[in-house]
């Protein structure tokens, strides 16, 4: 298939796809905007030693999650879309019943594992410190209520109905940190064991007051459909029940693995980068100070970077998996196409920026200038994580789960190899590292971008991407030449670094606009801004 894009496609078709993306991005700068804020005061009261016995518990809480519930979400949206194409509304409640009853005993053996097992834990040295058992018994719960909540959500999600995802995100991520500064608070006194133990509560009650606000979306949802279904049941050939929990173990096994090997990998890094760096001529302290300017600056940088792609590829799955269904492979090249080419628009200036204005950005954040260097070898993965992760979220749309975590395997691989060359030649340290992570990402985004291809015949478009370079190196240009006059007019590095950031952002728009890059279709398509212009 010809190289094309989706600027031939009618406005108004894709408006409700790009309105979900968006409250979900929103969402998620909300979110982590909230999240930032309560790691520093959760910091203030609990101190390095409070945070370290809270973090003792929460990778093993994480486990539990992602054996309980990681994958399912995804499955169930994918099959709910395909029922909600073809009119069987009764089906998709089907999956929906009995994904719910699934993950209900799935969360109920783990939370019952988690709380029973504490102790078990803690005498066998599994955890280290003792002091972290009533933050693993305060966690159990949360287990049993994240698994249900996910139900929910990938069921809406389904739907192509992505406000009550975003708004039990804010609601959860409030009444989380909430919980967790007041029960630290007032259990400090009591010691830190307890103080990490109550600020551990959070998770469940976070999880608890979203799964009600889910909970409502999803009756008023029943209430809206309840006629479809009743008219369409006759139609509906009904799926039984066996080939439903088959379908959904196919689909969410693969997403699961995927899952467990992003800790897997972050663990290997654990073991290898700080080894590999003390064999480079850095010592204990050093190699630790390094390895926490990449996985604790850097990186987050670059995932904060790429929140609008996130969101992207969860709103990507049900659209992709809708169409699909219905055999309209057109429509799935031209979902993909308009995907990549937000995400095109999207990450390149930011990686641009981020590349620039590395040392400002790690000083002000993190009063860490000494992360500028590895903060700049990362901004390349921008990009190119934004592109995996829209091409992830293609590939899940079309029931191709298994090809995105075999892709992640073997560039996993590749990266625990390199790391263990690079980072261990002492002109490049810390840099190898992050030169590996890139080229981890890049191997992963590239076989996507090859099955993705194979698929639906779409590749990126050369013209769109030499617009959107040329546009970020006009953009780069402005930033270089305002950044310091406008940091010593303005007596602040803060106000610096964001008026900069905004002359090279209407630098960016004003040359794609004038490339071509943009168009007034391409701003019809934005929800709310684009109602607007198409009743002129």
């Amino acid at each position: 298939m010809k190289e094309v894009t989706d600027n031939t496609r009618p406005a108004g078709s894709s408006s409700h796809f790009f309105k979900g993306t968006l409250i979900l991005a929103a969402a998620g700068i909300v979110v982590k905007v909230i999240g930032s804020l309560n790691w520093i005061f959760l910091s203030r009261i609990l101190g390095g030693e409070g945070i370290g016995i809270y973090q003792m518990a929460f990778p093993l809480y994480l486990l539990a999650l992602s054996i309980s519930s990681a994958g399912i979400p995804v499955a169930i949206s994918i099959i709910t879309a395909e029922k909600i194409a073809l009119r069987d509304y009764q089906g998709a409640n089907r999956v929906f019943n009995l994904s719910f009853i699934l993950l209900m005993i799935t969360g109920v053996v783990l939370s019952v594992l988690l709380y029973f097992g504490s102790g078990w834990l803690i005498e066998q040295r599994i955890i280290r410190d003792p002091r972290a058992y009533y933050s693993l018994i305060a966690l159990s719960p949360a287990i049993f209520l994240v698994t249900l909540l996910s139900s929910f959500r990938g069921y809406l999600q389904g739907w192509q109905i992505m406000t009550p995802t975003a708004v039990s995100q804010i609601v959860e991520q409030l009444f989380r940190v909430g919980t967790m500064l007041i029960f630290a608070s007032l259990l400090l006194p009591r010691g830190l064991a307890f103080a990490a133990g109550g600020a551990s509560l959070g998770a469940g009650v976070g999880a608890a007051v979203a799964l009600f606000v889910l909970i409502y979306y999803y009756l008023l949802l029943q209430r809206d459909c309840r006629a479809k279904s009743q008219a369409e049941a006759a139609q509906a050939r009904q799926e039984g029940r066996k080939a439903i929990v088959r379908r959904i173990a196919k689909l969410a096994l693969p997403v699961s693995l995927s899952s467990i090997m992003l800790p897997l990998v972050a663990n290997l890094d654990l073991f290898v980068v700080p080894l590999r760096l003390e064999d480079a001529g850095y010592n204990v302290g050093q190699a630790t100070e390094l390895f926490g300017y990449l996985t604790g600056m850097a990186i987050p940088l670059v995932n904060l970077a790429t929140i609008l792609t996130a969101a992207l590829a969860t709103s990507l799955v049900p659209a992709i998996s809708q169409a699909y269904s219905l055999k309209e492979r057109q429509d799935v090249f031209y979902r993909t196409a308009g995907a990549m080419r937000l995400a095109n628009i999207a990450t390149i200036p930011f990686g641009v920026m981020l590349w620039l204005l590395a040392t400002p950005v790690v000083s002000v954040i993190y009063h860490a200038p000494g992360a500028a260097a590895v903060t700049r070898v990362m901004a390349g993965g921008v990009f190119l994580l934004g592109i995996h992760q829209v091409t992830t979220g293609v590939l899940q749309g079309l029931g191709l789960t298994a090809i995105p975590v075999i892709n992640m395997g073997v560039s996993a691989v590749v990266k625990v190899a390199l790391n263990w060359t690079l980072t261990a030649i002492p002109t490049l340290g810390i840099l190898g590292a992050a030169w590996a992570t890139v080229a981890d990402i890049g191997i992963a985004t590239a076989l996507n971008l090859y099955f993705i291809h194979r698929y639906t015949g779409f590749f990126l478009s050369g013209g769109d991407l030499t617009k959107n370079v040329g546009a970020a190196a006009v953009m780069g240009g402005v930033i270089y030449f305002c950044y310091t006059p406008l940091t010593i007019l303005l007596r602040s590095e803060l106000l610096g670094l964001g008026f900069t950031a905004l002359c090279g952002g209407f630098a960016y728009v004003g040359m794609m606009f004038a490339a071509g890059g943009l168009t007034r279709r391409d701003i019809e398509r934005l929800p709310f801004i684009g109602d607007v212009l198409r009743e002129r």
